[in-house]
């Protein structure tokens, strides 16, 4: 089994800078690269020494318009297209040149968390079966 590459931890502090416009931004280790966070929302992830924001369908053609390159992973013998896109090059040399880019892809994650159904932690437990039913070690057997 082929090892994935360990990320460079400057590269992540560099893009940190670049977008700390936006707020106190955390990086998480996560599939080979990593999340990027702003208050537990995650707007971008930094795959193979590039950093990807989140696109949706409002600011998609904007990043494209842009050149910007989506993300895309291989999976199951297929191409994966992400919401996430490359920002332009010249926004990687300063965090106010990286601000709009920033800021509508933390946008767009605002957006697609509203989009989400409520969770399923929300829904009533069943209660948990006693007794007969449990069929547990403690089971008496059934007389017919």
């Amino acid at each position: 089994m082929n090892a994935l590459p360990v990320p460079d931890r400057a590269y992540t502090d560099h893009c940190l800078e670049l977008l700390q416009t936006l707020g106190a931004c955390t990086a998480r280790r996560m599939f080979g690269g990593w999340g990027l966070y702003l208050d537990g929302l995650m707007f971008g992830l930094i795959a193979n020494e590039r950093l990807y924001l989140k696109v949706d369908p409002i600011t998609e053609p904007g990043w494209q318009a842009s050149g910007g390159q989506p993300f895309v992973y291989n999976g199951r013998g297929r191409s994966v297209k992400m919401n996430y896109y490359s920002p332009p090059d010249e926004t990687l040399e300063s965090p106010a040149a990286m601000a709009p880019w920033a800021r509508l892809a933390l946008e767009a994650a605002l957006r697609a968390r509203a989009a989400r159904p409520a969770s399923s932690g929300s829904r009533a437990r069943r209660p948990a079966l006693k007794g007969k039913r449990a069929g547990g070690p403690g089971r008496r057997p059934t007389k017919r």
